[in-house]
């Protein structure tokens, strides 16, 4: 269906597909943002509220990462703004430089543009908590020097997209809801519009949608379905293969975040999730068996307590955190987790109870300095999980029950999922891909972090970049650089006419899936690796024999196909980054086997080099480049004011 009040204008055209003519309504726009979350509302609230025309094209308004998922306090990151604590628009690039595998001026745009990206959601209505100063209160999160982190709860990402939708709503920008984009329209290397299925909104028997526009941005979120253990919302699904087929190019698409997750509701069991140390156990599949094992990775009660109290701010798997001489071993917990599931086992957080390590009423004489004092100014030295739950964090326990799960009567299933893409589609300081002008990548999508990255910063990433995007399209129009390019005149999709089922192509899905997981997340082994190559290689190359009864299968079966794409093009990337030497890192083990107590050999080599992947003719190609620092810049007032003036033809 299409949101306005407008009257939306449409063209008729034929095209071939598959060798046959067929009417398709075209609609144009000066740009069009593909995508619903934070950063494709954001994008498309920027273009309007800057003259441009815009649209919005999604699967489903209410789909999504941004919309549908969290952490016990879900984490927004942005330049320090309270208390005394020094802090610099170069101290924060500095953190997201010192990540890895990350360039230095984008490292720049995403902390100078942080500030005011925050201030326009607080604007917006989006309720970050301030004191009776207006100071915005910060904390310290994963893989930061600062306490630059904020939340609203649980549930951040959620008031940001609500709060932007409502700005959207209110410029009467048109929401295309339930169009499937199955193509980027191309010419001379520049985007040129979009190929969509929606069956209720066609003029032909495949629900073919065409799209035109000067530029496209593309906000459609991480490769979330290619995972079978993610948190990523079941509603999302996986759109990068659309891009690459294109000949979008991608960089360090090896490197992902991987942690403890609910999974009867997907959920990061984040922060106060661990800090208040519930009881960790596992049973066999039909529920009996019941025994606690963290205990058995851990030499006394007090090391074990300290790394799951830590893993609620140091939550990805990291395999520089598996050293148990140093301390730094908040990861065994995960892998610990991972080796009961494995072994085919089902695994609980459980909070009515204590760990028995600590004994029936918790003896907080057990824990750790750092532990005990957190729980103490925190007032939570209490005697169960569930009352220190309560008390740092009400809002955890009343999201779970909002989805049908009493923290107070039963335990939660776990698991390690996928949760973030650090990597994605290669674009400058505007955010417009490389490889294909026009088309800008913003959010999950755009690859502008490398191994690690400070918690919430993805967040930060959604408002900056979209901004920069909008910027840089709105300057575009304004100076009439831009024309509409030709759309082609035949496209290519699976026939209609088969057999398969819904179910059928959903238990494909579940496969490939599940593959993935076991060769291609936090643990990786080379040789499964090239099998798993292998087999979605033969099964692109065959994907012809498949075909769908009407559109709405046409859609999901073209969903199936944009999974094994990216599935096919970041195995490939794993498998070159294993073959150039390279080590586990970030948050992933290289290894046929669990660690056994032996120290973790850790890359070294390759936190200053990026692998950019581009897919030609349905070939992975792989470049190395040197990362780019952090710029010089010469912030004399005269001189920024002087350029100001040119950049913006005053």
């Amino acid at each position: 269906m299409i949101i306005s009040k407008k009257i939306i204008d449409r063209e008729i055209t034929w095209i071939s597909v598959n060798g046959r003519t067929v009417k398709a309504p075209v609609y144009s726009f000066d740009s069009i943002v593909v995508g619903s979350g934070a950063a494709g509302l954001n994008a498309a609230d920027l273009i309007a509220a800057g003259g441009g025309e815009t649209a919005v094209v999604t699967e489903g308004l209410k789909m999504g990462t941004s919309r549908n998922t969290g952490s016990d306090k879900q984490t927004y990151y942005k330049l320090t703004l309270s208390d005394s604590t020094p802090d610099s628009v170069g101290d924060m690039a500095k953190s997201l430089f010192d990540g890895g595998c990350v360039d230095g001026d984008l490292a720049l745009c995403e902390a100078a543009g942080s500030t005011r990206a925050f201030m326009r959601l607080v604007e917006l209505g989006v309720p970050f908590p301030y004191n009776e100063f207006g100071e915005f209160a910060g904390y310290q999160t994963d893989h930061d020097t600062r306490t630059r982190a904020t939340s609203c709860g649980p549930l951040t990402s959620k008031y940001m997209t609500e709060a932007l939708e409502r700005s959207v709503m209110s410029r009467d920008i048109p929401i295309f809801d339930g169009f499937r984009v199955v193509k980027l329209l191309t010419e001379d290397n520049r985007a040129v519009g979009l190929a969509a299925i929606c069956p209720d909104e066609s003029l032909n028997e495949y629900g073919l949608v065409l799209f035109h526009a000067k530029s496209i941005v593309w906000a459609c979120g991480g490769p979330s379905a290619i995972y079978d253990a993610t948190v990523y919302p079941e509603s999302q699904t996986c759109a990068h293969g659309v891009l690459l087929e294109a000949g979008a190019a991608a960089v360090n698409v090896t490197e992902s975040q991987y942690g403890i997750a609910s999974t009867k509701f997907r959920w990061n069991l984040s922060g106060t999730y661990q800090q208040v140390l519930p009881r960790y156990f596992s049973t066999s599949e039909d529920g009996s068996d019941s025994r606690e094992f963290l205990t058995d990775y851990f030499p006394d009660a007090k090391r074990m307590l300290t790394a799951e109290f830590r893993k609620g701010y140091q939550w990805p798997f990291d395999p520089s955190r598996l050293d148990s001489s140093s301390g730094s071993d908040s990861s065994l917990v995960d892998i610990a987790v991972f080796s009961e599931r494995r072994a085919g086992r089902r695994v609980f957080l459980d909070f009515r109870q204590n760990p028995s390590a600590a004994g029936e009423s918790f003896d907080f004489s057990l824990l750790d300095d750092e532990p005990r004092r957190y729980l103490e100014n925190s007032g939570a030295l209490l005697p169960t999980p569930i009352e220190r739950l309560c008390k740092m964090n009400p809002q955890a326990i009343e999201l779970y029950r909002s989805h049908g799960i009493d923290l107070y009567s039963e335990p939660l299933e776990a698991d390690i999922c996928a949760q973030h893409s650090n990597g994605g589609f290669e674009v400058n300081t505007d955010y417009e891909s490389v490889s294909l002008k026009g088309l800008y990548v913003v959010g999950e999508a755009a690859g502008v972090f490398g191994i690690r990255r400070p918690g919430g910063s993805a967040l930060n990433s959604t408002q900056v970049g979209s901004r920069r995007a909008a910027d840089s399209i709105l300057a575009a129009i304004t100076a009439s650089e831009r024309s509409f390019g030709r759309l082609p005149e035949a496209l290519e999709l699976p026939e209609l006419g088969g057999s398969d089922s819904l179910s059928d192509i959903l238990a494909r899905r579940r496969e490939y899936a599940r593959r993935m997981s076991r060769c291609g997340a936090f643990i990786r082994s080379e040789r499964e690796i090239i099998r798993a190559v292998g087999d979605i290689r033969s099964e692109l190359d065959g994907f012809s024999k498949y075909r769908a009864a009407d559109p709405r299968l046409l859609a999901e079966l073209m969903i199936n196909r944009d999974i094994l794409i990216t599935q096919y093009v970041w195995l490939s990337a794993i498998l070159e980054y294993i073959r150039d030497g390279g080590k586990s890192r970030g948050s992933y083990l290289i290894s046929d086997s669990l660690p056994d107590g032996e120290p973790i050999e850790l890359d070294t080599e390759h936190s200053s080099k990026i692998c950019r992947v581009t897919l030609n003719n349905m070939r992975p190609e792989f470049v190395w480049r040197p990362v780019r620092p952090i710029p010089s810049r010469d912030n004399w007032f005269e001189n920024v004011l002087a350029g100001y003036r040119v950049r913006r033809g005053l």
